[in-house]
């Protein structure tokens, strides 16, 4: 049998594995995998061009597509700038497979150019990590790095290459099979603890479903919706969660947590049975601990043992797939109906409605409105801070539509690289990037990427001249002292002592411009419709919508730092 080098084994696994696409950035320690990957047709090379923007991409890849991402990059520099997409990845459970070089094995220990332990760095943020040090065991490491990444809680995976490993030749053939002693993902639910959780929701006089991103990740929303419907029981979710049930749909409360819904907060707080699925009930959902849902016995579905009773003591746990536990449960369940709670609810709903103070200049209400009306079919993806909130809040996510954001991490940076990986994975669906103008430019390098891919982004830039999200803490509990959050800050402020400032820097308009995009820039509700409907005619290049909004523009509710999810502030 022909021998063959790590780096021609490499390209074959990847065309087992049916990988279209691979995010890459090339370095000294992988310019022969970038060589192989030349030399074939079957995966494409897409080059960004940051590793960060990189593994961002992968990732929402991966998020849209249901796919496993691909990333290569080179040693050193290249590896570490995967850590922060790891991480996001990781806590959001992302399948995704990353390629490190490394150097020839001799060297490492050696502080050799470029070199670093990238599997000890990325220990805690990855689902495994492992540097190849034998050739023979190339195929399997690979086989089974794919394997571990999209089963059982899905996450990433890191492989370190050294390149002499990659150089030596070795077998061609490429497993069929993985056994993996100690790593058994569990497949299938306990009926019995099941049926104990169903006869426990059919008991309850004020039951409440807790829908998490686990349903979105299992692809369980129709099953989920099938199971409210039979139930008549309501629905709240966390933000990863929104859309496991049409965000439209009479029984969906809203989101809860420090900036969810009044309605869905007092749900949790006074429901007597929570039945929540795929959810880590981290602390952005659950403000003090002893206080969550107080009267509530909690019954809880998620496929990683770890996250079950770790932050809240669990009632009836259940070890399983999300998808798997509700096509169980959907066999079982019957109408529970209260109307007497769903009044209640209704109540809540009035008394304090999910709504944004009344005013006059643009609001990023009605942007987001204005996406929920000309968009039937969307990938929205976001960045993170008030305007990733005020989108969990406000963006109507209807079947057709999927949300796509940096949660567990909260990484400033993701939306614009996320846009790309989503728009590779889903070329026929409209992908609209928000983000604020502070996280706009973690990334913006990645125009190169859009233009030269030809992808028509929607690039919503919410211009508000601030690190909103921490300017915001700095008004309501800081007394309005904007340290290192007003991004129009600098020389001329300092000499001046804050009494002038130069123009915004940069010109959003004229740099989408300068790489061969399109830009607009809109100051008034009236010309919102008109900017989106622009946008849509440009169908091979990316289109970036500056909004100019009020700097004084709050998301609320909002819980108070160390409160419960009733020490809601409304307004202010």
């Amino acid at each position: 049998m022909k021998q063959i080098s790590g780096n021609k084994l490499l390209v074959k696994a990847l065309k087992e594995e049916g990988v279209e696409y691979i995010f890459g950035y090339p370095g000294a320690c992988t310019i022969d995998i970038s060589d192989e990957l030349y030399k074939q047709d079957d995966i494409t090379v897409i080059l960004p061009r940051h590793e960060q923007a990189l593994v961002h991409a992968a990732d929402a890849y991966a998020r849209t597509t249901g796919k496993v991402g691909v990333c290569l990059v080179t040693s050193g520099p290249g590896a570490t700038n995967l850590v922060t997409g790891l991480a996001t990845a990781n806590y959001d459970s992302v399948p995704l497979v990353c390629f490190t070089g490394q150097v020839a094995r001799h060297l490492i220990g050696n502080d050799a150019f470029q070199e670093v332990d990238i599997v000890g760095i990325t220990r805690s943020i990855t689902k495994y990590g492992v540097t190849v040090r034998n050739r023979e065991d190339l195929g399997r490491i690979i086989k089974e790095a794919f394997y571990i990444a999209r089963t059982g809680r899905p996450g990433p995976v890191l492989i370190d290459l050294p390149k002499d490993v990659m150089a030596e030749l070795g077998s061609p053939e490429y497993p069929k099979n993985v056994n993996i002693r100690g790593y058994k993902p569990n497949i299938s639910v306990h009926i019995g603890q099941l049926k104990r959780a169903l006869k426990t929701l059919a008991k309850a006089k004020k039951p409440l479903f807790l829908a998490g991103g686990g349903i979105n990740i299992s692809r369980a929303n129709d099953v989920f919706l099938e199971v409210v419907e039979k139930t008549g029981v309501p629905v709240v979710t966390t933000v990863m969660g929104r859309g496991a049930i049409p965000t439209n749909h009479p029984l969906f409360i809203g989101n809860l947590g420090m900036h969810g819904a009044y309605a869905a907060n007092m749900a949790v707080s006074n429901c007597d049975v929570l039945f929540s699925i795929g959810t880590r009930f981290n602390d952005r959902i659950t403000g003090k601990l002893h206080e969550f849902a107080p009267n509530a016995q909690i019954i809880h579905i998620d496929i990683d043992t770890a996250s079950i009773s770790r932050n809240i003591h669990v009632d009836i746990p259940i070890v399983a797939d999300a998808r798997e536990a509700l096509t169980k449960a959907s066999e079982y369940v019957e109408n529970y109906t209260n109307q007497k709670w769903l009044n209640e609810i209704s109540g809540w709903k009035q008394e304090h409605p999910l709504a944004m103070r009344p005013n006059d200049r643009l609001s990023p209400v009605d942007i987001i409105n204005e996406i929920n009306q000309q968009f039937e079919e969307a990938i929205i993806v976001t960045d993170v801070g008030q305007h990733q909130m005020l989108v969990s809040q406000y963006a109507q996510i209807t079947p057709g539509k999927q949300l796509i954001m940096s949660g567990g991490l909260g990484t400033m940076g993701y939306g614009f690289p996320g846009g790309v990986g989503a728009k590779i994975g889903n070329p026929d669906k409209p992908v609209i990037v928000i983000s604020g103008d502070g996280g706009m430019q973690m990334n913006i390098q990645e125009f190169a990427t859009a233009v030269l891919e030809e992808l028509p982004l929607i690039l919503c830039v919410f211009n508000n001249e601030y690190l909103g999200m921490v300017r915001q803490w700095q008004k309501l509990f800081y007394g309005k002292r904007y340290s290192m959050t007003n991004l129009r800050s600098g020389a001329l402020s300092r000499r001046t002592n804050g009494e002038e400032y130069p123009e915004y820097t940069p010109d959003f308009v004229k740099l989408a411009e300068s790489y061969g995009a399109k830009g607009i820039r809109v100051f008034n509700k009236t010309e919102v419709a008109a900017a989106f409907e622009e946008a849509k005619k440009n169908t091979k290049v990316p289109t970036l919508i500056e909004f100019v909004i009020d700097p004084e523009e709050m998301v609320y509710p909002m819980i108070k730092p160390g409160g419960t999810l009733e020490d809601l502030i409304m307004d202010c």
